[in-house]
């Protein structure tokens, strides 16, 4: 079971769909993100992804096995006990959208609820982070 919070288009949903992932729950508050990834799922013939409008709100009781969340920074940080929350044990979260230079303050909050990083990229200055549980 799958998240991609902040899904933007929902192409990492759809991606995680169509490696396998079901179901697939794709969120974002925007609302023209939200009628975007409805319209691209609907496109793709994905069917195992739920598109929402909302935010980290929407997560109370859910559980996941990976949590996609490409995202700035100040959300993340806002957010990350929720998203820790949800995380099954032995899942995996995945962080993008933020710079190399927010590395240890995002590191910070994540370790707090007892995931480890296991490995990192940057590319042009922007990183991704994959933790586990």
């Amino acid at each position: 079971k799958v998240l991609d919070m902040g899904c933007g288009t929902g192409i990492l949903a759809i991606f995680a769909e169509m490696k396998g992932a079901k179901p697939v729950d794709a969120i974002d508050i925007d609302n023209w993100c939200y009628e975007n990834s409805l319209e691209n799922v609907t496109r793709n013939n994905c069917e195992n992804i739920s598109v929402y409008e909302g935010d980290a709100s929407l997560l109370a009781a859910k559980k996941y096995d990976v949590i996609i969340a490409n995202i700035n920074r100040n959300i993340l940080l806002t957010d990350m006990k929720v998203y820790t929350n949800c995380l099954q044990k032995n899942g995996v979260l995945l962080l993008s959208g933020f710079y190399e230079e927010d590395i240890p303050v995002i590191d910070a909050e994540v370790s707090k609820y007892g995931l480890k990083l296991e490995t990192f990229i940057q590319r042009n200055n922007w990183v991704a982070l994959k933790y586990n549980k």
